[in-house]
């Protein structure tokens, strides 16, 4: 069995890198089904000076292929000797360049290595989680804000389904993918059409057709990214069924994000949310599809979070702790439950 050393990136958020170490161990454990082998021995180490997450197994290539895309990865080694370390040469899943993720800047917007982690998470629990690496799969981003889920999901090589009550936050991400597309010089097309539902218009959607080469776009290699103005518990008529493999959504931290309430307000306690929106999110979700999911334990006990999904026939899918510090208002934690096959 052959010992790795897994160096992380640097993350412009200070609170969050001090937790990736923790993090990234949790990660590892949960590619542990996917992989030829048991990883073991996952710790954290330090070697010359410098922090690695160290651990032991047997690794293919296709099980390199898989680890390339930890979401605070940025090298790895084979540890020959204690002091000693070789280089591995990783493959990530990275159909399109970085500035897709990083470009975006706003107020409100989830930590890109952390959004990578719950996507990950949440594919890897999923009866997807064999296609990873090369299958064509849809995420939902039920609560998608400007589209930092869809955009990783682009990066994957995955169409992307978003929902987002906020018109402002789907013009801008509208604006921002077409820019971002004209400016790479890539075939797409885009358009922002009402959609109506008896006679009255009940959404706008955004449709995104866009091939990563010439040569993509030639043979019909494209990727869809469908972003749904609406309110994400009001879906009836609106996406047909079974059309995600995995559902990934940050819920609302009591500051951004919402749906309507029964007497028509905005409500955004994420609680509420769940309870009203899961039943509907799930039409969406294939069998043995996944829903992961974020938000801060300071409004919302994870017990809570836990029956809602319990009590929607779902399976929770256990991780070792994922619970970390944002900042002084939000302690967050992540859940992922399967939908039975």
């Amino acid at each position: 069995m052959s010992r790795y050393a897994l160096l992380l990136a640097p993350s412009a958020n200070r609170v969050y890198a001090d937790q990736a170490g923790r993090l990234s161990r949790a990660e590892l454990a949960a590619f542990g089904p996917v992989l030829s082998g048991p990883l073991e021995a996952i710790t954290e180490t330090t070697i010359g000076g410098v922090g690695y997450v160290t651990f032991e197994g047997d690794l293919g290539a296709r099980d390199v292929a898989y680890l390339s895309n930890l979401s605070a990865g940025y090298a790895l080694f084979e540890r020959v000797e204690d002091d000693l370390l070789r280089p591995v040469e990783l493959h990530p899943l990275a159909r399109f360049d970085s500035d897709l993720i990083t470009i975006p800047k706003y107020a409100g917007k989830t930590n890109e290595q952390f959004t990578k982690l719950l996507l990950n998470l949440t594919l890897l629990a999923s009866a997807s989680a064999p296609r990873m690496l090369d299958g064509r799969l849809t995420v939902c981003d039920p609560l998608a804000g400007r589209g930092t889920t869809l955009n990783q999901a682009l990066m994957y090589g995955y169409d992307a389904l978003g929902i987002e009550i906020d018109g402002k936050d789907v013009e801008a991400y509208k604006l921002f993918l077409q820019t971002w597309l004209k400016r790479k010089r890539l075939k797409h097309t885009a358009e922002l059409v009402p959609v109506r539902r008896q006679g009255r218009r009940a959404a706008r959607r955004l449709e995104v057709t866009l091939a990563a080469s010439k040569e993509d776009h030639k043979a019909g290699a494209v990727q869809k990214v469908t972003v749904l103005h609406t309110d994400t518990t009001q879906l009836d008529g609106l996406l047909r069924a079974n059309c995600a493999d995995v559902v990934v959504a940050d819920l609302p931290y009591g500051v951004a994000h919402g749906s309507h309430d029964d007497e028509g307000g905005m409500s955004r306690r994420p609680l509420d949310l769940l309870e009203r929106a899961v039943p509907v999110w799930l039409t969406l979700l294939r069998p043995g599809g996944a829903v992961g999911l974020s938000w801060n334990t300071k409004v919302a006990k994870r017990e809570l979070a836990e029956d809602i999904l319990l009590a929607n026939g779902l399976e929770l899918v256990a991780h070792e702790e994922l619970s970390h510090r944002v900042d002084q208002g939000i302690e967050r934690d992540v859940l992922v439950a399967r939908k039975p096959g």
